[in-house]
């Protein structure tokens, strides 16, 4: 399946949402409390109409900017699903307004890549192949790329160029699946 998208709006047309932007980068930082606090106030209102949130991400842009929200759903994802989803959260994202400025939403399916932020998430896709990116280097590296072969909920086991690597989920970063 490839990549859905639903938005709503992009600054002209539709509705652009109230006082946003501030992305997750702060200073040249990734702003974790604002993440943290989009996905503790996003993930209960999706999964109540049935949807995963895979992750949030904002993006910086001309005029503002845009909030991603990506979801799932183990029947897959289609436009319609992404609409209802943005409507689900258009209010709440509006009552709590999490930026200053304004900014378009987009809902989206995780797409083939999709990223793996949670400890079901890693489970979930055990015997896949994954990317990670260590938030610090190790021994000189900070990507990893190789299969998924087992978790324990705190830390993932790859087989990467031919070795075993062990690596703690709280080191990671990033992660994503990497279909061939």
């Amino acid at each position: 399946m490839g990549l859905l998208f639903f938005w709503t709006d992009v600054f002209f047309g539709h509705r652009v949402f109230g006082r946003a932007v501030g992305p997750f980068f702060v200073g040249g930082r990734v702003d974790t409390a604002l993440h943290d606090r989009l996905i503790a106030l996003l993930e209960p209102v999706l999964k109540e109409i049935g949807y995963e949130l895979v992750e949030v991400e904002f993006v910086p842009g001309a005029g503002g900017g845009t909030l991603r929200i990506y979801i799932d759903h183990p029947d897959g994802i289609d436009v319609d699903d992404c609409a209802d989803a943005s409507h689900a959260v258009s209010d709440l994202l509006d009552a709590n307004d999490p930026f200053p400025g304004a900014y378009a939403l987009e809902v989206s399916s995780p797409g083939l890549d999709r990223i793996l932020r949670t400890p079901e998430h890693f489970a979930r896709f055990v015997d896949n192949r994954v990317k990670v990116e260590l938030r610090v280097a190790r021994d000189g590296r900070k990507r990893y790329t190789g299969m998924l072969r087992r978790t324990d909920g705190e830390s993932i086991e790859m087989d990467v160029d031919n070795f075993s690597v062990s690596i703690k989920l709280a080191e990671i970063g990033r992660a994503r699946l990497a279909p061939l």
